[in-house]
Protein backbone atom coordinates (compact mmCIF):
# COMPACT_ATOMS: atom_id res chain seq x y z
CA UNK A 1 0.00 0.00 0.00
CA UNK A 2 1.10 3.86 -0.40
CA UNK A 3 2.09 4.97 2.31
CA UNK A 4 -0.36 7.49 3.70
CA UNK A 5 1.74 10.64 4.91
CA UNK A 6 3.16 10.11 1.76
CA UNK A 7 -0.14 11.09 -0.15
CA UNK A 8 -1.15 13.85 2.16
CA UNK A 9 2.11 15.50 1.45
CA UNK A 10 1.68 15.24 -2.32
CA UNK A 11 -2.07 16.49 -2.32
CA UNK A 12 -0.78 19.46 -0.27
CA UNK A 13 2.54 20.13 -2.64
CA UNK A 14 0.50 20.91 -5.17
CA UNK A 15 -2.52 22.44 -3.92
CA UNK A 16 -0.22 24.39 -2.52
CA UNK A 17 1.99 25.88 -5.61
CA UNK A 18 -0.76 27.82 -7.48
CA UNK A 19 -1.81 29.29 -4.25
CA UNK A 20 2.03 30.64 -3.65
CA UNK A 21 2.58 31.09 -7.87
CA UNK A 22 -0.65 33.23 -7.59
CA UNK A 23 0.07 35.65 -5.18
CA UNK A 24 3.96 36.33 -6.09
CA UNK A 25 2.58 36.68 -9.60
CA UNK A 26 -0.30 38.93 -8.03
CA UNK A 27 2.19 41.04 -5.48
CA UNK A 28 5.61 41.00 -7.57
CA UNK A 29 6.04 44.36 -7.43
CA UNK A 30 5.55 44.55 -3.67
CA UNK A 31 8.03 42.06 -3.13
CA UNK A 32 10.42 44.43 -5.76
CA UNK A 33 9.58 47.62 -3.22
CA UNK A 34 10.22 45.88 -0.10
CA UNK A 35 13.72 44.83 -1.29
CA UNK A 36 14.68 48.14 -2.54
CA UNK A 37 13.34 50.03 0.61
CA UNK A 38 15.61 52.62 2.33
CA UNK A 39 16.55 51.70 5.82
CA UNK A 40 14.76 54.63 7.27
CA UNK A 41 11.38 52.99 6.27
CA UNK A 42 10.70 49.85 8.78
CA UNK A 43 7.26 48.94 8.96
CA UNK A 44 6.09 46.06 6.43
CA UNK A 45 2.46 45.67 5.09
CA UNK A 46 0.66 42.55 6.54
CA UNK A 47 -2.14 41.55 4.03
CA UNK A 48 -5.15 38.33 5.00
CA UNK A 49 -3.81 35.06 5.40
CA UNK A 50 -0.38 35.27 4.20
CA UNK A 51 0.59 38.76 6.71
CA UNK A 52 4.03 40.04 5.89
CA UNK A 53 5.19 37.38 4.28
CA UNK A 54 6.61 39.47 0.94
CA UNK A 55 8.70 41.39 3.88
CA UNK A 56 10.00 38.49 5.03
CA UNK A 57 10.94 36.94 1.65
CA UNK A 58 12.58 40.19 0.68
CA UNK A 59 14.57 40.34 3.50
CA UNK A 60 15.50 37.04 4.32
CA UNK A 61 19.31 37.46 3.62
CA UNK A 62 19.38 40.02 5.80
CA UNK A 63 16.98 39.11 8.81
CA UNK A 64 18.44 39.85 11.74
CA UNK A 65 19.45 43.62 10.67
CA UNK A 66 15.96 44.09 9.75
CA UNK A 67 14.06 42.82 12.47
CA UNK A 68 16.25 44.76 14.71
CA UNK A 69 15.26 48.04 12.36
CA UNK A 70 11.39 47.09 13.28
CA UNK A 71 11.98 46.49 16.50
CA UNK A 72 14.39 49.87 17.44
CA UNK A 73 11.63 52.01 15.79
CA UNK A 74 8.97 51.07 17.98
CA UNK A 75 8.65 53.42 21.16
CA UNK A 76 8.55 50.64 23.40
CA UNK A 77 11.34 48.19 21.73
CA UNK A 78 8.44 45.73 21.02
CA UNK A 79 7.40 44.80 17.31
CA UNK A 80 4.34 42.90 16.25
CA UNK A 81 5.13 40.75 13.00
CA UNK A 82 2.12 39.33 11.02
CA UNK A 83 3.58 35.89 10.10
CA UNK A 84 1.66 33.59 7.32
CA UNK A 85 -1.37 31.86 8.43
CA UNK A 86 -2.18 33.70 11.28
CA UNK A 87 1.21 33.32 12.97
CA UNK A 88 2.49 35.81 15.14
CA UNK A 89 6.07 37.01 16.61
CA UNK A 90 6.13 39.70 19.28
CA UNK A 91 10.27 40.87 18.96
CA UNK A 92 11.39 42.63 22.10
CA UNK A 93 14.72 44.79 23.11
CA UNK A 94 12.86 46.02 25.99
CA UNK A 95 14.88 44.68 29.42
CA UNK A 96 11.05 44.96 31.53
CA UNK A 97 9.47 42.79 28.97
CA UNK A 98 12.56 40.42 28.68
CA UNK A 99 12.55 40.10 32.56
CA UNK A 100 8.45 39.16 32.23
CA UNK A 101 9.36 36.39 30.39
CA UNK A 102 12.61 35.15 30.95
CA UNK A 103 11.59 34.82 34.77
CA UNK A 104 8.65 36.57 36.28
CA UNK A 105 6.28 33.96 34.06
CA UNK A 106 9.06 31.43 33.49
CA UNK A 107 6.02 28.99 33.57
CA UNK A 108 4.13 30.65 30.75
CA UNK A 109 6.72 31.16 27.58
CA UNK A 110 8.43 27.36 26.80
CA UNK A 111 10.37 26.28 23.99
CA UNK A 112 7.31 25.45 22.47
CA UNK A 113 6.31 22.96 19.92
CA UNK A 114 7.25 24.70 17.12
CA UNK A 115 10.93 25.29 18.02
CA UNK A 116 10.50 21.76 19.29
CA UNK A 117 9.45 20.34 15.66
CA UNK A 118 11.66 22.51 13.48
CA UNK A 119 14.76 21.35 15.68
CA UNK A 120 13.65 17.29 16.48
CA UNK A 121 15.19 15.79 13.53
CA UNK A 122 19.04 17.15 14.62
CA UNK A 123 18.81 17.97 18.64
CA UNK A 124 16.20 15.13 19.43
CA UNK A 125 15.42 15.98 23.38
CA UNK A 126 18.62 18.01 24.21
CA UNK A 127 18.18 20.05 26.75
CA UNK A 128 18.10 22.96 24.43
CA UNK A 129 14.96 21.82 22.70
CA UNK A 130 13.10 20.35 26.11
CA UNK A 131 11.29 22.00 28.76
CA UNK A 132 10.03 20.65 31.99
CA UNK A 133 11.24 17.60 34.35
CA UNK A 134 13.50 16.77 30.87
CA UNK A 135 14.92 20.32 30.72
CA UNK A 136 15.65 20.40 34.74
CA UNK A 137 17.52 16.68 34.79
CA UNK A 138 19.66 17.62 32.01
CA UNK A 139 20.13 20.83 33.41
CA UNK A 140 21.21 19.68 37.23
CA UNK A 141 23.37 16.50 35.60
CA UNK A 142 25.55 19.11 34.08
CA UNK A 143 25.62 21.80 36.11
CA UNK A 144 27.95 19.59 37.73
CA UNK A 145 30.70 19.88 35.03
CA UNK A 146 30.93 24.03 35.87
CA UNK A 147 32.31 23.96 39.48
CA UNK A 148 35.84 25.51 40.12
CA UNK A 149 37.48 21.93 40.12
CA UNK A 150 36.32 21.28 36.65
CA UNK A 151 36.64 25.11 35.16
CA UNK A 152 40.00 24.91 36.37
CA UNK A 153 41.04 21.04 34.61
CA UNK A 154 39.47 22.46 31.70
CA UNK A 155 41.46 26.12 31.53
CA UNK A 156 44.76 24.62 32.18
CA UNK A 157 44.67 20.85 30.29
CA UNK A 158 42.15 21.40 27.84
CA UNK A 159 41.98 24.68 26.49
CA UNK A 160 45.78 25.33 27.41
CA UNK A 161 47.15 22.09 25.84
CA UNK A 162 44.81 22.94 22.57
CA UNK A 163 46.40 26.35 22.40
CA UNK A 164 50.16 25.37 23.13
CA UNK A 165 49.70 22.38 20.52
CA UNK A 166 47.59 23.18 17.67
CA UNK A 167 46.36 27.09 17.89
CA UNK A 168 49.60 28.82 17.77
CA UNK A 169 51.98 26.16 16.15
CA UNK A 170 49.08 26.87 13.18
CA UNK A 171 49.44 30.61 13.57
CA UNK A 172 53.41 30.57 13.54
CA UNK A 173 53.23 28.67 10.24
CA UNK A 174 51.01 31.42 9.23
CA UNK A 175 52.95 34.21 9.91
CA UNK A 176 56.19 32.51 9.22
CA UNK A 177 54.68 31.72 5.09
CA UNK A 178 52.73 34.76 4.82
CA UNK A 179 49.22 32.57 3.98
CA UNK A 180 45.68 33.63 4.60
CA UNK A 181 43.64 32.03 7.29
CA UNK A 182 40.10 31.89 7.67
CA UNK A 183 40.31 33.17 11.16
CA UNK A 184 36.30 31.81 11.60
CA UNK A 185 37.14 28.56 10.98
CA UNK A 186 39.95 28.31 12.90
CA UNK A 187 38.31 29.47 16.00
CA UNK A 188 35.71 27.15 15.11
CA UNK A 189 37.89 24.26 14.86
CA UNK A 190 39.72 25.22 17.98
CA UNK A 191 36.20 25.34 19.97
CA UNK A 192 35.18 21.89 18.41
CA UNK A 193 38.34 19.85 19.58
CA UNK A 194 37.59 21.78 22.90
CA UNK A 195 33.64 20.87 24.07
CA UNK A 196 34.33 17.46 22.07
CA UNK A 197 37.16 16.53 24.84
CA UNK A 198 34.55 18.31 27.65
CA UNK A 199 31.74 16.33 26.39
CA UNK A 200 32.98 13.10 25.06
CA UNK A 201 35.85 12.94 26.69
CA UNK A 202 37.11 12.43 22.45
CA UNK A 203 40.02 14.14 20.98
CA UNK A 204 38.50 14.69 17.41
CA UNK A 205 41.69 16.26 16.38
CA UNK A 206 40.43 19.06 13.82
CA UNK A 207 42.38 21.70 14.10
CA UNK A 208 45.70 20.34 12.68
CA UNK A 209 48.12 21.63 10.55
CA UNK A 210 46.47 19.85 7.42
CA UNK A 211 42.83 21.13 8.45
CA UNK A 212 41.09 18.18 8.17
CA UNK A 213 37.68 17.95 6.85
CA UNK A 214 36.50 15.72 9.81
CA UNK A 215 33.03 14.11 8.70
CA UNK A 216 30.99 14.57 11.88
CA UNK A 217 32.28 18.01 12.29
CA UNK A 218 30.67 18.83 8.51
CA UNK A 219 27.99 16.79 8.86
CA UNK A 220 27.24 18.98 12.36
CA UNK A 221 27.91 22.55 10.14
CA UNK A 222 25.39 21.37 8.13
CA UNK A 223 22.37 19.99 10.10
CA UNK A 224 23.13 23.62 12.07
CA UNK A 225 22.57 25.60 8.52
CA UNK A 226 19.90 23.64 7.72
CA UNK A 227 18.16 23.24 10.78
CA UNK A 228 18.43 27.01 11.06
CA UNK A 229 16.88 27.55 7.48
CA UNK A 230 13.89 25.79 8.79
CA UNK A 231 13.33 28.96 10.99
CA UNK A 232 14.01 31.25 8.54
CA UNK A 233 11.36 29.59 5.96
CA UNK A 234 8.12 31.79 5.69
CA UNK A 235 5.86 28.81 5.31
CA UNK A 236 7.26 25.84 7.55
CA UNK A 237 4.89 23.66 5.37
CA UNK A 238 7.52 23.53 2.81
CA UNK A 239 9.87 21.95 4.52
CA UNK A 240 7.79 19.42 6.38
CA UNK A 241 6.38 18.29 3.07
CA UNK A 242 10.20 18.26 1.73
CA UNK A 243 10.94 16.19 4.87
CA UNK A 244 8.18 13.85 3.70
CA UNK A 245 9.68 13.32 -0.05
CA UNK A 246 13.30 13.01 1.46
CA UNK A 247 14.52 15.81 -1.11
CA UNK A 248 16.18 18.62 -1.16
CA UNK A 249 18.01 20.40 1.66
CA UNK A 250 16.08 17.99 3.96
CA UNK A 251 17.70 14.71 2.44
CA UNK A 252 20.40 16.13 2.87
CA UNK A 253 20.07 16.86 7.00
CA UNK A 254 18.49 13.26 7.38
CA UNK A 255 22.10 12.12 5.66
CA UNK A 256 23.95 14.46 7.91
CA UNK A 257 21.95 13.83 11.60
CA UNK A 258 22.71 10.24 10.78
CA UNK A 259 26.15 10.80 10.64
CA UNK A 260 25.58 12.63 13.84
CA UNK A 261 24.43 10.42 15.97
CA UNK A 262 25.92 7.26 14.30
CA UNK A 263 29.64 8.60 15.55
CA UNK A 264 27.97 9.70 18.89
CA UNK A 265 26.38 5.96 19.83
CA UNK A 266 29.99 5.01 18.37
CA UNK A 267 31.28 6.98 21.01
CA UNK A 268 28.91 6.15 23.81
CA UNK A 269 29.07 2.43 23.39
CA UNK A 270 32.80 2.68 23.85
CA UNK A 271 32.56 5.37 27.03
CA UNK A 272 30.27 2.51 28.39
CA UNK A 273 32.92 -0.07 28.27
CA UNK A 274 35.87 2.22 29.43
CA UNK A 275 33.02 2.90 32.63
CA UNK A 276 32.45 -0.98 33.08
CA UNK A 277 36.50 -1.70 32.67
CA UNK A 278 37.19 0.74 35.10
CA UNK A 279 36.39 1.59 38.79
CA UNK A 280 36.82 5.19 38.36
CA UNK A 281 38.08 7.05 35.81
CA UNK A 282 41.10 9.99 35.72
CA UNK A 283 38.78 12.59 34.58
CA UNK A 284 34.95 12.71 34.19
CA UNK A 285 33.30 14.26 30.94
CA UNK A 286 29.67 15.01 30.44
CA UNK A 287 28.94 12.06 28.57
CA UNK A 288 29.92 9.82 31.83
CA UNK A 289 28.28 12.07 34.12
CA UNK A 290 24.80 11.42 32.14
CA UNK A 291 25.54 7.72 31.76
CA UNK A 292 26.35 7.19 35.49
CA UNK A 293 22.63 9.01 35.86
CA UNK A 294 21.03 6.14 35.06
CA UNK A 295 19.78 6.54 31.47
CA UNK A 296 21.25 3.43 29.34
CA UNK A 297 18.74 4.85 26.18
CA UNK A 298 21.33 5.43 23.66
CA UNK A 299 19.94 7.65 21.39
CA UNK A 300 18.62 10.35 24.36
CA UNK A 301 22.20 10.85 26.00
CA UNK A 302 23.68 11.53 22.28
CA UNK A 303 20.62 13.82 22.11
CA UNK A 304 21.91 15.56 25.50
CA UNK A 305 25.52 15.68 24.51
CA UNK A 306 24.92 17.03 20.82
CA UNK A 307 23.19 19.80 22.38
CA UNK A 308 26.11 20.89 24.37
CA UNK A 309 28.36 20.95 21.19
CA UNK A 310 26.27 22.88 19.00
CA UNK A 311 26.69 25.20 22.33
CA UNK A 312 30.51 24.55 23.20
CA UNK A 313 31.49 24.77 19.38
CA UNK A 314 29.44 28.19 17.63
CA UNK A 315 28.87 30.48 20.87
CA UNK A 316 32.46 31.16 21.75
CA UNK A 317 33.88 30.82 18.19
CA UNK A 318 31.37 33.56 17.31
CA UNK A 319 32.16 35.82 19.84
CA UNK A 320 36.02 35.32 19.23
CA UNK A 321 35.49 36.14 15.77
CA UNK A 322 34.16 39.32 16.02
CA UNK A 323 36.61 40.22 19.39
CA UNK A 324 39.25 39.77 16.72
CA UNK A 325 37.80 41.79 14.22
CA UNK A 326 37.19 44.89 16.51
CA UNK A 327 40.20 44.48 18.30
CA UNK A 328 42.29 45.17 15.09
CA UNK A 329 40.51 48.32 14.25
CA UNK A 330 40.62 49.36 17.80
CA UNK A 331 44.81 49.39 18.44
CA UNK A 332 44.10 51.59 21.86
CA UNK A 333 42.35 48.90 23.10
CA UNK A 334 44.46 46.29 22.13
CA UNK A 335 47.47 47.91 23.86
CA UNK A 336 45.34 48.32 26.86
CA UNK A 337 44.50 44.33 26.63
CA UNK A 338 48.33 43.85 26.24
CA UNK A 339 48.97 45.83 28.95
CA UNK A 340 46.53 43.44 31.05
CA UNK A 341 48.45 40.24 29.72
CA UNK A 342 51.72 41.53 30.45
CA UNK A 343 50.74 42.38 34.07
CA UNK A 344 49.58 38.97 34.50
CA UNK A 345 52.46 36.78 32.90
CA UNK A 346 53.55 35.25 36.74
CA UNK A 347 49.74 34.13 37.36
CA UNK A 348 48.91 30.56 36.94
CA UNK A 349 47.27 29.85 33.97
CA UNK A 350 43.37 29.75 35.66
CA UNK A 351 44.47 32.51 37.91
CA UNK A 352 45.53 34.43 35.40
CA UNK A 353 42.54 34.56 32.66
CA UNK A 354 40.10 34.59 35.91
CA UNK A 355 41.35 38.28 36.60
CA UNK A 356 41.63 39.74 33.26
CA UNK A 357 39.32 42.38 34.00
CA UNK A 358 39.86 44.44 30.86
CA UNK A 359 39.66 41.72 28.10
CA UNK A 360 36.71 40.11 29.97
CA UNK A 361 35.27 43.83 29.54
CA UNK A 362 36.50 43.98 25.84
CA UNK A 363 34.31 40.31 25.13
CA UNK A 364 31.47 41.77 26.99
CA UNK A 365 31.17 45.20 24.92
CA UNK A 366 32.09 42.64 21.57
CA UNK A 367 28.95 40.49 22.28
CA UNK A 368 27.38 43.22 23.25
CA UNK A 369 27.23 44.02 19.43
CA UNK A 370 28.09 41.36 17.80
CA UNK A 371 26.07 38.11 20.08
CA UNK A 372 26.70 34.79 19.71
CA UNK A 373 23.40 34.17 19.81
CA UNK A 374 21.45 37.17 18.14
CA UNK A 375 18.06 36.15 18.70
CA UNK A 376 15.89 33.44 21.20
CA UNK A 377 11.95 32.47 20.94
CA UNK A 378 9.44 31.53 23.67
CA UNK A 379 6.00 30.41 22.92
CA UNK A 380 3.34 31.33 24.84
CA UNK A 381 1.39 28.08 26.39
CA UNK A 382 -1.59 31.06 27.81
CA UNK A 383 -2.52 34.34 26.96
CA UNK A 384 -0.87 37.13 29.06
CA UNK A 385 -0.48 40.82 29.11
CA UNK A 386 2.94 41.99 28.70
CA UNK A 387 4.30 44.93 30.91
CA UNK A 388 4.30 47.00 28.13
CA UNK A 389 0.57 46.74 27.53
CA UNK A 390 1.14 44.26 24.14
CA UNK A 391 -1.84 41.46 24.49
CA UNK A 392 0.17 37.59 23.99
CA UNK A 393 -2.31 34.75 23.04
CA UNK A 394 -1.63 31.68 22.96
CA UNK A 395 0.67 30.24 20.70
CA UNK A 396 2.44 33.71 20.05
CA UNK A 397 5.99 33.61 19.70
CA UNK A 398 8.18 36.15 21.84
CA UNK A 399 11.81 36.43 20.34
CA UNK A 400 14.03 38.62 22.57
CA UNK A 401 17.04 40.36 20.52
CA UNK A 402 20.20 40.70 21.77
CA UNK A 403 21.23 42.21 18.27
CA UNK A 404 19.08 44.81 18.64
CA UNK A 405 19.50 45.16 22.38
CA UNK A 406 22.60 46.52 22.07
CA UNK A 407 22.42 48.59 19.47
CA UNK A 408 19.20 51.04 21.11
CA UNK A 409 20.14 54.26 22.35
CA UNK A 410 18.30 54.35 25.22
CA UNK A 411 19.89 51.22 26.84
CA UNK A 412 23.04 52.49 25.84
CA UNK A 413 23.39 55.77 24.90
CA UNK A 414 24.10 58.45 22.39
CA UNK A 415 27.74 56.64 21.44
CA UNK A 416 25.82 52.78 21.43
CA UNK A 417 28.05 52.83 18.18
CA UNK A 418 31.42 53.11 20.19
CA UNK A 419 33.45 49.91 20.71
CA UNK A 420 34.34 50.71 24.02
CA UNK A 421 35.08 48.19 26.79
CA UNK A 422 35.12 51.41 29.48
CA UNK A 423 31.51 51.53 30.29
CA UNK A 424 31.92 47.82 31.54
CA UNK A 425 34.53 49.24 34.08
CA UNK A 426 35.38 51.92 36.59
CA UNK A 427 37.90 52.73 39.11
CA UNK A 428 38.63 50.65 41.90
CA UNK A 429 39.85 52.58 45.82
CA UNK A 430 43.09 54.75 45.42
CA UNK A 431 44.70 51.51 43.63
CA UNK A 432 42.68 53.19 40.67
CA UNK A 433 42.51 49.36 39.16
CA UNK A 434 39.85 48.69 37.17
CA UNK A 435 36.90 46.90 38.22
CA UNK A 436 34.08 45.17 36.14
CA UNK A 437 30.58 46.31 36.48
CA UNK A 438 28.34 43.85 34.88
CA UNK A 439 24.41 44.85 33.49
CA UNK A 440 21.58 43.05 34.81
CA UNK A 441 20.93 40.33 32.53
CA UNK A 442 18.02 41.36 31.16
CA UNK A 443 19.43 44.11 29.81
CA UNK A 444 22.29 42.05 28.58
CA UNK A 445 20.56 38.58 27.84
CA UNK A 446 23.38 37.12 26.23
CA UNK A 447 23.66 34.55 27.83
CA UNK A 448 19.83 34.01 28.32
CA UNK A 449 18.55 34.96 31.88
CA UNK A 450 16.10 33.33 34.77
CA UNK A 451 15.58 29.92 35.25
CA UNK A 452 17.71 28.76 31.73
CA UNK A 453 20.88 31.29 32.25
CA UNK A 454 23.69 29.51 30.27
CA UNK A 455 25.64 27.20 32.57
CA UNK A 456 28.20 27.43 30.55
CA UNK A 457 28.70 31.51 30.90
CA UNK A 458 31.77 31.49 33.29
CA UNK A 459 33.47 28.64 31.49
CA UNK A 460 32.79 30.58 28.03
CA UNK A 461 35.04 33.41 29.47
CA UNK A 462 38.01 31.74 30.77
CA UNK A 463 38.50 30.02 27.39
CA UNK A 464 37.91 33.20 25.51
CA UNK A 465 40.04 34.75 27.66
CA UNK A 466 42.60 32.06 27.29
CA UNK A 467 42.51 32.45 23.89
CA UNK A 468 42.46 36.19 23.58
CA UNK A 469 46.40 36.10 26.11
CA UNK A 470 47.88 33.19 23.68
CA UNK A 471 47.18 34.91 20.40
CA UNK A 472 47.06 38.93 21.50
CA UNK A 473 50.63 37.84 23.09
CA UNK A 474 52.58 36.97 20.48
CA UNK A 475 50.46 37.78 17.37
CA UNK A 476 48.74 40.62 15.52
CA UNK A 477 45.67 39.32 13.64
CA UNK A 478 45.38 41.28 10.46
CA UNK A 479 42.25 41.90 8.14
CA UNK A 480 42.66 40.44 5.28
CA UNK A 481 39.88 42.09 3.92
CA UNK A 482 39.68 45.88 2.52
CA UNK A 483 40.59 47.96 5.54
CA UNK A 484 37.64 49.15 7.34
CA UNK A 485 34.96 47.16 5.59
CA UNK A 486 32.51 45.79 7.71
CA UNK A 487 31.62 42.24 7.68
CA UNK A 488 28.62 41.16 7.22
CA UNK A 489 27.04 39.67 10.46
CA UNK A 490 24.79 36.74 9.58
CA UNK A 491 23.20 33.95 11.59
CA UNK A 492 22.26 30.71 11.83
CA UNK A 493 21.58 28.81 14.69
CA UNK A 494 24.22 31.01 16.42
CA UNK A 495 26.11 34.00 14.65
CA UNK A 496 28.54 33.96 11.84
CA UNK A 497 30.44 36.74 9.77
CA UNK A 498 29.31 35.85 5.95
CA UNK A 499 32.37 34.52 4.14
CA UNK A 500 34.44 33.88 6.70
CA UNK A 501 37.05 36.06 8.55
CA UNK A 502 40.26 36.18 6.00
CA UNK A 503 43.34 37.29 8.24
CA UNK A 504 46.92 37.70 8.20
CA UNK A 505 48.69 36.72 11.06
CA UNK A 506 52.00 39.32 11.86
CA UNK A 507 54.48 37.73 15.02
CA UNK A 508 54.93 40.38 16.97
CA UNK A 509 58.61 41.17 18.24
CA UNK A 510 59.83 41.42 21.63
CA UNK A 511 60.89 44.42 22.81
Amino acid sequence: MPNFDLQISNSLLFSFIPFLIFFIIKFRKTINKHKSLSKSVHLPRSYPLIGSYFSLVANKDKRIQWTSDLVLSSPNLTYLLHRPLGNRSFMTANPAVIQHVLKTNFHIYQKGNDVRRTLSDFLGDGIFNTDGSNWKFQRQVASHEFNTKSLRNFVENVVDSELTERLIPTLVDSAANGTVLDFQDILQRFAFDNICKIAFGYDPAYLLPSLPQAKFAVAFEDATRISSDRFGSPFPLIWKIKRALNIGSEKQLKEAVNQIHGFAREIIKQKKKELEEKSSLDSVDLLSRFLNSGHSDEDFVADIVISFILAGRDTTSAALTWFFWLISGNPMVELEILKEISEKSESTVYDEVKDMVYTHASLCESMRLYPPVPTDSKEAVTEDVLPDGNVVRKGDRITYHPYAMGRAEKIWGADWEDFRPERWLEKDGAAEKWKFVARDPYTYPVFQAGPRICLGKEMAFLQMKRVVSGVLRRFKVVPADKEGEEPIFTAYLTSKMKGGFPVRIVERVEK
